[in-house]
Order: structure tokens, then C-alpha cells, then sequence
């Protein structure tokens, strides 16, 4: 019996010890359900799973980072996901963390000295302190409610982060000022609170917005009742999605059918203040982004200043309203559009000598300004129009869905769009009204009157137009002497070109047929605008498609460059380097035909544009490649040795399968011999990207194309442009935030998001080091392209350390030399007085 006894007492406790290692198993590893007590808390690493596990909380460390953070993420999906952080401003050191339910009730993240790094907070009047739970539910809620009643006390939807899931609301309490909006993470790797925020913002319409601390970022336009007027993306298939409510001074903005959305969709404020919409794609396992609210430079509030707009289509984007004019030429030019436009012509309201009653112009398709007011007397368009022009104050008004809205003082943040929008009604003075808008009547009259005099007269304009085109063949149509003349002038520009270099053997096209080709160089052809001129698609009658580039008049490269470009690349073939068709000279005519680049130039692609998204990190990594061998073959391979002196994103041009094409060779130079450098009075190129010898003396080499590489290298990966990056912050430009962030070991804020996977994160970071090592400052210091090649396919293995950067801020120290001098190239006495042309 004794023996029974004790082998009985043995079970037992072994069963005991089996259930205390399983409760101990699940508690570790998130199977102890979906609530929280004080008895039932999670210790790091353990996490529970909502009730349908599709999100699960628990500790986590941000890529990048050992700091522990409590969170809520999606259980299903790779990479992880975070949707929500607790103590997103106060991390745990160490894996040491717990996340219960304190004495009073309330939610808790302790430390291993059980101190308090966050709280719920729930005051105690709200709390019985003996008997509350936390649970998280399918929608990604984490909520704290009575165990008794039920009631819910807390909930993080109340309190979010960085995402928008599809149950979430955004609030604006007019009276009390409570906000619930979303507020960025500082860096991808760092979930404290950043500096951008998306909330509602409401004057006398609400709108969506993103701050930037207090400042507008971005702005969605005002809410029609149906829909944001600056978003036109909200068409009536999108309109089902969202709905925004007011109710007691409230302004609440959900989603009113989730049909609108796919099954797993977030809006998601990022580091860098743009917010974006995620969906999943359960095909390919990865999020794609469906919607971006700053997809161009005219997305950015105020792009244009008081009283422009912006047209992301036409080159500058910026330009004044009808009757205004820049309020200071000067800058305006220069593109620094800050101060916006002013009035030609005072309204007859501030000039009484006038005896002329102001006008409106329509403006179709706007993303309408800043500060609407709702005139709730209105209720048509036409009381809209007449309460507006009895305001001296109204400078403009809109009719939406039965909505009037009207504006005082400066107009601020309109946008032109291709489709949807709101038509705005400009008040302007008569004298600077269109007589076709005041005289609408008159015009009808005479066109009903007098049919035979309009018919008249087409037919006037037709003969005219026929006797013009043949008086314009004949003037520049090019006779052979012509064509000698030039080819005579080009040797002797060049006397040194070699013999298989034949500008006879490249074939000539005809004005004519490029006329036809481009619809007579419509603008619905033209690809967008360079320092040459203009850029046309074009169809040959046989079909090809071509892209034409044509001389302008006003050009600041003229007939050298032309000339230049047509010596240069003629006889180069290589699959990065764009394709030179033909040309056409004929009287003052001047153009090149290239080969047609279906996805035009790589800055369409990574600065601002939802095309970002296409270009995933393996796309750009082959995009940077072929680059690098583009300037390969003109540096080594080629017949002649080439240096380019323009390497920028918008002179890469995209073939249909994304393959690189190095472009615009009209500022390049041909080295013959054992050239290997050469010195200029006239510096040509684009600020950002010059080498320094290049820019402050005059001396470039193939080092000055490999510090270019460098600078577009690092802005494919960051998705930010050189020229225009300022960190006000610190005072820096985009190489010396690189600069910074590598000396800080912290590259990953530099990192455009929506490329970064932690895969391919060493590769991205060895880019990275490359990129710094093509700026040094020393062109000793740089590494040719060859070398570049072999470090990109890890041919070379123990990358150097980079030196600062080119035109970043160096202290008065002795190392300011580069690793080995050259005195000839950096002498002291040797001063170059040098003419910096930009593009």
C-alpha cells in the first residue's frame, strides 16, 4: 500500500508539474486567449491572439532596433505590421517588460523595476479598481471594460498611432477642442510620436489634413457633403467608402461600407508626412498601395503661393491667375513661387472711379483654397454668385452639391486637375475679364444674325492657312548646300573627330513627316520640357514610335550642344544608353530623333509620384546597375572615352520593361588619347549634381560623372531630390543628412519606406555606402565606375569607409586635404575664374 501511495504521489505530481509547464507553455507563447486581468498578464516575449486571431498583442522590437514596445499587429501577415503602440515614447530597455492590469484598473507597461512606462489612464472615479479586463478584438481594438457590466472604459481606437483601420474614426470636437487624429512614427525604426499628424480640420468646412507640427502640410479641400473636394480619386464608386458625420459640434469622419474596401485596407500616416492607403494582396502576400495623398509637388500646401495655381502637368507648375501677376518677377522666374501673385487691376468695390461692374472667370476642375465659408442663405448658384458680388470681401465662390462656399482675402492651395475637383468663380475687375466671358450674349446674336459672314471668314482662315504652309515649306525646306555647310562647320568645330565618326551617314528626317508624325507638334504630344526645348511623341507612318527633340528658340543650349549631341552619340550602342535615330535640320529648325522611351524618365518614378510604388527595391537595384554600366561603356568601352557632365534622374530615361538609358548628351566631351581630365571657363550642368572641382574650379573627369552617380544613387533609395532637400532642423542639404545619419549608424530613416524589406536590407545599406563613397570630397578619394560595378555585385567584399561628402559643412581642421594630394589639381596658387551655367 505504501508503495501504492507513493507511485500515485508521483503521478499526481507529475501532473501537476505537466500543467504548470503548459500553463507557463501558453502563457509564453500567446495561447492564453485574447484577455488581459491582473493575474492573466504577458510577459515578454509572450502575446495573445484576438478571438478569430486575426490581430495579435504582445512585445515587439521595431526593425532596427532592441527596444521593446507593447503592440497590436496583423497575426497573418509578413512583414510584420504594427497598427497600434502603447508606450510608442518610452520603450523597455530590455525584454524585462510586462503588460497587466495595475491595482487601479488601469492598463500598464512596467519595466523590471515595475516602474510605470505607460498608462491608460483612466482617472479612478471612471474605474472598479477589484474587477476590470482588456481584450482584444478582431478589428484590432484593444479595449479595457467593467468585467461585471461589460461597460467599456478605454479603448485604443480612441488613443491610435501612425493607422487608420477600418473600423477607426477620426474626431474633431469644435467646442471642447478634442482631437482624435493619427500622428506619425518618428523613423521607420522609432515608433515615437513624430512630427506629422492627420486629423479633421474645421473651419467653417471640415477637411482632412496633415500637419506638419502645426503647420498644413496637406490639405484634402473642403467635404462636399458626398465627398473631399480636393481628392478626385473620390468618384462615385469611391464615394461609398467614407461618410462624415456632425453631431453636437463634433466632426467624425468613418467608413461608412467596408465593401469599399478589401478585406485587410489601413490608412497610414508615414515618417515623412505622406498618408497612404495599404491594401492587401492575399495573391501576392504584400501590401500595395492604392491611394497617396502627396503624389506631385503641387500636393504640397501652398505650393504656388496666394493667388496661384498649380498644374502638375505643364512645366513651371506654377503660374498667376487670370488678372494677376507675380508679386515679385525676380523670384517668381527663379522658381521661388513663396510670395505668390498679386492683382493687376483693383475690383470696382476698391476703386469707385471705376464704372465698370466686376466679373467672374470660371476655373474648371480645382482643388478649391484654403478657409472656405459656408453662406447657408444661398440656395442656388446664382444667389451663391449675387451674394458674393454684393460682398466687397468675396474675392471668389463655388457651388458644390448645393453647398456655396465663399473666400475671403488671398486664395491660397488651388490645384488644376485632370478630372473631378469643383469649378471656382474668380472674382476679377472687368478690364481683365475676357470679353468672350462678359459678351456672351453679343457673340450668340451675331453668330445667329450673320451665318454667312462666319462662314466666311472659316473659310478666309482655311485659304490663308494653306497659302501660309506652303510659303512655310518652302522657307525651310533645306537644300543640299545647306546640309554641306553644316556638315563643314561641324568638322572644323571639331577637327579631332575620327574618321568613322560620320555625321553624313546618320540619317536625316524630313519637318515635314516629324510635323505629321507629332500632330504638328501638338501639345497633347509633348513628353516635357528641357534645357534644349521641348520633347514631342511621334508616330512614323510605318508605325514606330519616336520621341522628337526640338530646338527652341529660347533655349540656353543653342547649336553647338545640338551639334554636340549628334557627334557624341551617334555611333555609341549600348543597351543603357539612349538610342539616336536620325536628326532634321532644315533652316532654323534644329532636331533629334530617339528612340521612344514608353515610361518616359526615372524622376517620374521616385520623387513624389504614386509610380514610386512600381519600383520596388530589386527594380531600382537593377535600375542603379545599369546605370553604373551605361557610364562604363562611354568611360572605358566605348570607341571614343565620353564624359557626360549631366547625369541626373530625368536624363534616365525607362524603356517598357523599366531597363535604364542614360540621355542628353549635349553638354558631354569627348577625351581622345591618354586624356584623362580637362579644365572649362563655362560650367554647364544641374546644381546638386556637379563634383565640386567641377562646379568651384572648372575641372571635370570621370570621377565628375561618378560623383553624379553618387547623388542619384542616394536619391533612388531615399525617394527625395538633392536640389530642393533641406533639413531645417539641422541646417543640412540631402548629402550631408546622409552624411549625418551615417556617422549617427542609423540609415534607415533614409530609406524611401516603401522600398525597404528586410531581406534585402544589407543590400540596400551596402548601396548606401557606395552612394557616400562616389560623393567624397576629394576626387581622389572616389572610386571609378569599374570599381563601382564590382561593389555593387559584391565582387568587393570589405567596402572603405566614406569621406564627408562634396559641399557639405567641413570644420576648420587639418584633414581637410584629401588622402592624397594633388598639388597640381589643388594648388593654392592655381585660381580659375569659372562661368557656372545651370540648367
Amino acid at each position: 500500500m505504501k508503495f501504492r501511495h507513493q507511485i500515485c504521489s508521483f503521478r499526481c505530481c507529475r501532473s501537476l508539474l505537466l500543467l504548470l509547464s503548459l500553463t507557463s507553455f501558453c502563457s509564453r507563447f500567446g495561447f492564453a486567449g485574447d484577455m488581459i486581468t491582473s493575474a492573466n498578464f504577458i510577459k515578454d516575449p509572450a502575446t495573445i491572439l484576438s478571438n478569430g486571431s486575426v490581430f495579435e498583442l504582445g512585445f515587439f522590437s521595431p526593425v532596427n532596433s532592441t527596444r521593446r514596445y507593447v503592440g497590436i499587429w496583423f497575426q497573418k501577415f509578413s512583414p510584420q505590421t504594427i497598427v497600434w503602440v502603447a508606450n510608442r515614447d518610452n520603450p523597455v530597455k530590455d525584454t524585462s517588460g510586462i503588460f497587466t492590469i495595475s491595482k487601479d484598473g488601469n492598463l500598464v507597461v512596467l519595466d523590471s523595476n515595475n516602474s510605470i512606462l505607460w498608462s491608460s489612464n483612466v482617472s479612478s472615479s471612471a474605474i472598479r479598481t477589484d474587477n476590470t479586463s482588456a481584450q482584444i478584438l478582431d478589428s484590432g481594438n484593444l479595449v479595457l471594460k467593467d468585467s461585471t457590466s461589460g461597460v467599456i472604459i478605454w479603448e485604443s481606437f480612441k488613443h491610435p498611432c501612425d493607422k487608420f483601420l477600418t473600423s477607426m474614426k477620426i474626431k474633431t470636437n469644435t467646442r471642447t477642442k478634442e482631437v482624435v487624429g493619427y500622428t506619425s512614427w518618428n523613423t521607420p525604426s522609432d515608433p515615437s510620436t513624430g512630427k506629422f499628424s492627420f486629423l479633421l480640420d474645421v473651419h467653417d468646412l471640415p477637411e482632412a489634413a496633415i500637419l506638419n507640427g502645426g503647420d498644413t502640410y496637406w490639405r484634402s479641400g473642403p467635404w462636399s457633403g458626398q465627398s473631399f473636394i480636393g481628392i478626385p480619386e473620390m468618384n462615385s464608386v469611391y464615394l461609398s467608402g467614407y461618410n462624415l458625420a456632425i453631431e453636437d459640434q463634433t466632426y467624425t469622419l468613418s467608413l461608412a461600407s467596408k465593401y469599399a474596401f478589401r478585406e485587410f485596407s489601413y490608412l497610414f500616416v508615414n515618417s515623412q508626412g505622406n498618408v497612404q492607403q495599404m491594401d492587401w494582396d492575399s495573391e501576392k502576400q504584400h501590401w500595395n498601395v492604392s491611394w497617396l495623398a502627396l503624389k506631385t509637388e503641387c500636393d504640397f500646401y501652398g505650393a504656388c503661393g496666394a493667388f496661384g495655381i498649380c498644374n502638375a502637368r505643364t512645366s513651371p507648375v506654377c503660374s498667376c491667375l487670370r488678372g494677376f501677376e507675380p508679386k515679385h518677377e525676380e523670384e517668381w522666374n527663379q522658381g521661388n513661387w513663396s510670395n505668390g501673385c498679386v492683382r493687376k487691376t483693383p475690383l470696382k468695390c476698391e476703386n469707385r472711379s471705376s464704372t465698370e461692374e466686376d466679373g467672374f472667370f470660371k476655373l474648371e476642375m480645382v482643388k478649391v483654397p484654403f478657409l472656405a465659408e459656408w453662406s447657408n442663405s444661398s440656395a442656388s448658384v446664382d444667389d451663391c454668385r449675387r451674394d458674393c458680388l454684393e460682398n466687397c470681401w468675396c474675392s471668389s465662390y463655388a457651388f458644390e452639391n448645393e453647398i456655396c462656399m465663399h473666400w475671403r482675402n488671398a486664395l491660397i492651395d488651388i490645384q488644376k486637375f485632370e478630372r473631378g475637383g469643383a469649378d471656382l468663380y474668380l472674382r476679377m475687375a472687368f478690364a481683365d475679364l475676357d470679353s468672350n466671358n462678359v459678351r456672351d450674349k453679343k457673340r450668340i446674336i451675331i453668330a445667329v444674325v450673320v451665318p454667312s459672314t462666319l462662314v466666311t471668314f472659316i473659310i478666309a482662315i482655311a485659304f490663308c492657312w494653306i497659302w501660309k504652309t506652303k510659303k512655310q515649306k518652302k522657307k525651310i525646306m533645306m537644300t543640299s548646300g545647306e546640309k554641306e555647310k553644316i556638315l563643314k562647320q561641324t568638322r572644323e568645330n571639331d577637327n579631332m573627330i575620327e574618321d568613322d565618326i560620320k555625321l553624313e551617314e546618320l540619317p536625316l528626317y524630313d519637318f515635314e513627316k516629324l510635323a505629321i508624325a507629332t500632330n504638328e507638334f501638338d501639345m497633347s504630344n509633348k513628353l516635357g520640357q528641357g534645357g534644349f526645348g521641348p520633347v514631342y511623341k511621334g508616330r512614323l507612318l510605318n508605325g514606330q514610335e519616336i520621341a522628337v527633340k526640338r530646338l527652341s528658340r529660347a533655349s540656353k543650349q543653342g547649336y553647338e550642344e545640338f551639334i554636340n549631341e549628334v557627334r557624341v552619340i551617334s555611333k555609341l550602342q549600348h543597351r543603357n544608353l539612349v538610342r539616336l535615330l536620325g536628326c532634321c535640320i532644315e533652316g532654323e529648325e534644329k532636331m533629334l530623333i530617339y528612340e521612344y522611351m514608353p515610361n518616359l524618365s526615372l524622376d517620374a518614378f521616385i520623387f513624389g509620384s504614386p509610380n514610386q510604388q512600381i519600383l520596388d527595391w530589386r527594380k531600382r537595384f537593377h535600375i542603379i546597375d545599369g546605370i553604373a554600366r551605361g557610364l562604363l561603356y562611354l568611360h572605358r568601352d566605348s570607341r571614343l572615352k565620353i564624359i557626360h557632365r549631366d547625369l541626373k534622374a530625368s536624363n534616365i530615361l525607362l524603356d517598357k520593361d523599366l531597363n535604364p538609358k542614360i540621355s542628353d548628351f549635349g553638354m558631354a566631351r569627348i577625351f581622345y588619347g591618354n586624356q584623362d581630365q580637362a579644365n572649362t571657363l563655362r560650367v554647364v550642368g544641374t546644381y546638386g549634381y556637379m563634383s565640386p572641382e567641377y562646379a568651384m574650379q572648372g575641372q571635370f573627369s570621370e570621377k565628375s560623372d561618378v560623383f553624379s552617380f553618387g547623388v542619384l544613387l542616394l536619391e533612388i533609395i531615399s525617394g527625395r531630390r538633392n536640389t530642393g532637400f533641406y533639413l531645417h532642423e539641422y541646417g543640412i542639404s540631402l548629402l550631408g543628412f546622409v552624411w549625418k545619419l551615417w556617422t549617427e549608424g542609423n540609415l534607415i530613416p533614409l530609406i524611401e519606406p516603401a522600398i525597404y524589406e528586410l531581406g534585402y536590407q544589407l543590400e540596400i545599406l551596402r548601396c548606401i555606402q557606395i552612394g557616400l563613397l562616389s560623393v567624397q570630397e576629394f576626387v581622389n578619394d572616389r572610386p571609378n565606375v569599374s570599381t563601382i560595378i564590382s561593389m555593387l555585385n559584391s565582387e568587393i567584399v570589405d567596402l572603405p569607409s566614406p569621406k564627408q561628402p562634396g559641399f557639405v559643412g567641413r570644420p576648420h581642421e587639418s584633414n581637410t586635404q584629401p588622402s592624397q594630394p594633388n598639388s597640381d589639381k589643388y594648388s593654392a596658387n592655381n585660381v580659375t575664374l569659372t562661368t557656372i551655367i545651370a540648367r
